[in-house]
């Protein structure tokens, strides 16, 4: 038990921990060859003799059995990474306008004379009430209240999805709009229940590792791909960078490749390409990537044709060891989504979280503070630039362009930029620009608030994450040419 509570302090919230625990067990099960059959033992560990979240210990063991569906893949008919579990998802009240307790039943009753529908009445005690049957949401009553009685109850994963992908289903429990969803895992981290979740490939990384087993080859070697955001999100004692490097390598991983050098290569070609179109919008954020092909369909050929930092390094890894397997592991739930589109899944074969990564090392008993420092597999792929390591947060990218197109000699390009953080801002910054109001040519979107560093795979959301990214950029000292000529 104590054990847990000292894992718990890794994560934002009670949620992450719960999560974490599934996929931790999912993947000791997966090693030891005895995951088929272990559904209910696993849900009988994690729920024990006391309920602490629902009604009882049979219903909570009932969500931590589909918990652990989704650990292990999830449905296979359904293609879209975020999936919810309607079984958990019965807490949260009714969206729509309720009235509070603040509600003084005053004489003048304007909220009854503003309504059309006539959806507002009043009780013995002359409270206001309103009847959701007749309500239609239009708000006027709250804007007339004197006392601000009256208040909009708006789900967490609806206020969370800024696509309108979320919606209630006639059981009130919430469904996705595989049409809308973008997959950028707003609405997991933000559900107060866990009853939405992204799927997993644990059991699929689980078994590259078994596979590839203690044979040292030449080729055929199982490569793990870190986000830039990795840097700030293991700190929560003293471990270092170089220490998950060697966890990693624990693990069973032949080489730890930064995705940063990735960005290196997609910040040079991205500026040529900006250069010679004048106008173009980032190719780095697939949840931002997907958000401008549904919902900006004309501004589709203005996406840059250069792959993701994670599919620029990948290529490159399978150009040297075609019988290679690549893993991504960063913080994004949208990359699971990114590795199976057709022009991608050539080149990386799975995608971990970093939840996920931590419940691999735990699931392994790999204890980081004790192991010594690993550099990344600087000998075989170079280092990165300072630029391509900030790719991690917001502006990295456009600072990273703005620094291509200075080495490049482009000084005749003049650079007008915005840096979009969070889908809020992007849609903003679309709007304008398919009515050709603005005078920005370049949009770097990036659907999660802050960057890479905000997304709903990473252990812990602050503005730490951001700090220990800018420092560990500053340890590079070459140029972003210099980190491709080292290629």
């Amino acid at each position: 038990m104590n054990k847990d509570i000292n894992t718990q302090k890794k994560f934002d919230t009670k949620v992450q921990h719960l999560k974490y625990k599934v996929l931790r067990e999912v993947a000791r099960h997966a090693y030891d060859d005895t995951l088929r059959g272990s559904f209910n033992d696993i849900a009988k560990q994690i729920v024990q003799n006391k309920a602490t979240m629902r009604c009882c210990i049979y219903k909570e063991r009932a969500i931590v059995n589909e918990r652990i569906g989704l650990a292990s893949g999830g449905h296979k008919d359904i293609d879209n990474i975020i999936e919810v579990l309607d079984i958990a998802c019965d807490e949260c009240p009714m969206d729509g306008y309720e009235v509070t307790h603040m509600c003084r039943g005053c004489l003048a009753h304007r909220c009854e004379s503003v309504c059309k529908r006539g959806a507002i009445t009043f009780d013995e005690n002359q409270k206001a009430h309103i009847d959701k049957e007749k309500c239609v949401n239009c708000g006027m009553c709250a804007k007339v209240c004197p006392y601000s009685a009256i208040m909009n109850v708006e789900r967490p994963c609806v206020k969370a999805c800024k696509v309108k992908a979320i919606s209630m289903n006639e059981e009130h429990a919430a469904q996705i709009d595989i049409s809308k969803c973008i997959n950028c895992g707003a609405c997991v981290y933000q559900c107060p229940w866990g009853a939405i979740t992204d799927k997993s490939y644990i059991i699929e990384v689980v078994n590259m590792i078994k596979e590839r087993g203690t044979e040292k080859r030449d080729s055929g070697k199982l490569y793990a791909v870190i986000a830039p955001s990795i840097s700030g999100q293991f700190s929560y004692t003293d471990i270092s960078l170089g220490q998950v490097v060697s966890g990693i390598k624990e693990l069973g991983f032949d080489e730890v490749v930064e995705a940063a050098l990735g960005a290196d290569i997609v910040a040079y070609y991205e500026a040529k390409e900006l250069a010679e179109t004048g106008f173009l919008t980032s190719s780095c954020c697939p949840a931002f990537v997907d958000y401008v092909k549904k919902n900006f369909p004309k501004l589709k050929d203005n996406i840059s044709h250069n792959p993701s930092p994670m599919v620029a390094i990948s290529m490159l890894i399978k150009e040297r060891d075609p019988e290679g397997k690549v893993v991504f592991i960063g913080p994004c739930t949208a990359k699971k989504a990114e590795i199976r589109l057709e022009e991608n899944k050539d080149y990386v074969d799975s995608a971990l979280t970093f939840e996920e990564l931590q419940a691999l090392f735990d699931a392994r008993e790999i204890d980081l503070e004790s192991l010594e420092e690993s550099d990344v597999d600087s000998a075989s792929f170079g280092g990165a630039s300072p630029f391509g390591r900030i790719f991690a947060r917001c502006g990295g990218l456009a600072e990273a362009v703005a620094e291509a197109l200075k080495e490049q000699g482009e000084g005749d390009f003049v650079l007008n930029a915005v840096s979009c953080d969070g889908i809020e801002e992007c849609r903003t910054a679309l709007l304008k620009a398919s009515r050709g109001i603005g005078g920005v040519n370049f949009i770097e979107g990036m659907a999660c608030v802050g960057g890479c560093i905000g997304g709903a795979g990473c252990l812990t959301h602050g503005p730490r994450n951001k700090i220990e990214v800018d420092k560990f950029s500053k340890e590079s000292g070459i140029s972003i040419e210099d980190a491709i000529s080292n290629l």
